[in-house]
Order: structure tokens, then sequence, then C-alpha cells
């Protein structure tokens, strides 16, 4: 049994992590950054696992050659929102300070006009100018452990969050009353509907099927819950991070609902009469989870992400990795 001041107490030493390893980093000498960089992206050109790191890259950065040129130069990032900051230095410090970025921080639901690096991004229209790296990741990227074996979990969905968008609302006054789901907003009453208490992410895993509603954009649940060992229901997204919301398969990873939810009990029903497809699915999130899990990856991905990135805006000179980056393209160096 856990109790609710030790997860407080956890999180607390993990922020403190995250800001003593981020502080502690940018303290660092940019030269060695540098000469790792350059160690790094070399190693690549030979590497068995190239195609899959350059395959992701590509994915969060769609740019092509003739991308627009920047304005911030790298040693002139915003400060301000430290965990935004620290994640973005985290990588520009592999790069030299002279070059230049665009970037915008926080929730991103449209497209900008000129290149930028970006925690979110629409999924449903041309999306190249919007560059994800792994931004908030303290918050985003959090997996506490789930301990509640299949066999014990209440064979109910269940969502708590706040009630900020049409969608949430629709799911709230449609099962508010469920005999199969415990839903409910917190913190508010909304058209005489009362909130209901918090549920902490440890509590909620003690249900079969956790609820994925997008918030302002990506859910920020959805990672956590493909983490656990319960099922996550969730309609169709709208955004992406880091986390390639948008490369979800429906009824592989996730079982999709209807925008309306109006199919919420029947998916239900189904799942408790298939255990082995609820076990399914939770075994392929599990392992979609786990792709993302080794540091050094992470790593190579982002440099990549951003080697592509001053390659586009022109910055830097087309390198042996350019033919991955731009496929399409003809090689300036033919």
């Amino acid at each position: 049994m856990r109790f609710p001041s030790l997860d407080r107490a956890a999180t607390t030493i993990n922020r403190l992590r995250y800001y003593a390893a981020g502080i502690t980093r940018h303290a660092l000498p940019r030269s060695w950054f540098l000469q790792k960089s350059r160690a790094i992206l070399r190693d690549l050109e030979d590497a068995p696992e190239l195609a899959d790191l350059v395959g992701r890259a590509n994915y969060y950065n769609r740019l092509s050659r003739d991308a627009a040129k920047p304005g911030v130069r790298l040693d002139a990032v915003d400060r301000g929102q430290s965990r935004y900051y620290l994640d973005l230095d985290e990588y520009l410090r592999y790069f030299d300070r002279h070059l230049k970025i665009d970037y915008l921080f926080g929730d991103v639901t449209w497209v900008p006009s000129s290149p930028c690096l970006v925690k979110s991004r629409p999924t449903d229209q041309p999306n190249a100018n919007s560059v994800l790296l792994n931004l908030d990741k303290l918050r985003h990227f959090r997996f506490p452990r789930d301990e509640t074996p299949w066999e014990s979990k209440k064979p109910l969905a269940v969502w708590r969050g706040a009630p900020n968008n049409p969608l949430r609302i629709e799911l709230i006054k449609r099962h508010r009353n469920s005999v199969v789901a415990d839903v409910g907003q917190v913190n508010e009453t909304i058209e005489g509907l009362a909130p209901k208490g918090f549920l902490s992410p440890r509590q909620q895993m003690g249900y079969r099927y956790i609820i994925s509603i997008e918030g302002f954009d990506v859910a920020t649940n959805l990672k956590w819950i493909m983490a656990s060992g319960s099922v996550c229901l969730m309609p169709k997204g709208r955004f992406e991070t880091w986390f390639r919301e948008g490369a979800l398969i429906p009824d592989h990873h996730f079982v999709e609902l209807r925008p309306d939810f109006s199919d919420l009990e029947d998916q239900i029903a189904s799942l408790e009469k298939n255990p082995q497809w609820a076990q399914d699915i939770v075994a392929n999130a599990n392992a979609y989870v786990a792709s993302f899990s080794d540091r050094e990856t992470e790593r190579k991905v982002s440099l990549l992400v951003l080697q592509k990135y001053f390659e586009a805006t022109g910055q830097l000179p087309p390198s042996p990795l350019s033919p991955l980056f731009f496929p399409d393209a003809t090689d300036a160096r033919a």
C-alpha cells in the first residue's frame, strides 16, 4: 500500500534531482559538449541503428533544406521558464553558441510561421515548422510504478481531470453516473454536477481501464497510463509531442473511443469478455513506452534533430548524414 505523503516526497526528490542535474550540466564547459557531439555524430555514421535513429529524428523534424533562418542565438534563449529552458539547454550545449534557433515554450497548438523548436504540435495539418524536442519532461515523462495486478484491479474505467474543453465536459455529462466508469471533474462544479475527489495516478492504476483526454494540448496522463498495467481508452488525439502520439495505433496501443464517448460502456464490456485482448494492448503500450527509456538513445535522436535543424536553416554545411535527413534533395556536395 502506498501513502500519499510518500508519493509527494518522491515527487519532491525527483524535482530536486532534475534541477540539480540541469544546473550542474549548465556549469560544465561548452567545449566538452562540442567535442562530445562531434564524436557522437561521427560514430553514428557507421552505427547499425542509424536508420532507426534518423527515422525518429525525421519524424520530429520535417524541415527541408530551404527552411527560413531563425533569429535567437543559443546563448540568448530565455531562461524565464526554467523547466523548458533546462530541457532545451540540455542539447543546445552540444552546438556552437553562435548558432541560432527560434522556439516556443508552453502548450503549442498551432504551427508557427518559421521553424521553431516546440514541445507540442497539431497532427491534422502540415506541421514541418514545428520541430519537436522533449521539453517539460519532468511533468510529462514521469512513470509511477503500477503495483496492482490485473486480477486485483477494479473492472471499471476511471477519469479525473479539469473540465477545460468540450470533450472532457461531454465525458462528464454522459458518464457521470455510469455503473462501469468512475468519471468526474476535480475542484469545480459544472452544469450542476459537483466535483469528485482527486485520484492520484497510483490510485487510478487500481482500475483496469483509464481514460485519457487531451487538455490544452496532449493528455498529460497518456504516458503513465501506457506504462501501467491498465488499458488506455481515448478518442483519437489532435496533438503530439516527443512521445509521438500521432504514431499510436488504435486497438493496438490503446482502445479508441468515439469523440462523444457513446461507446465507452460497450468497449469496456468487450474488453471484459476478452481479457487476452486487454493484456495484448497493455503489452503493446508498455513496449512502446520502453522504447523511450534509454537515455543515450534519446540523446542521439535529440542531437540528430538539432543537427538537421541547423543544416536545414543553412547554418551548418551538409554532413555525411545529410542524404538521410533530406533523401528527396540533391546532395549539395555532389
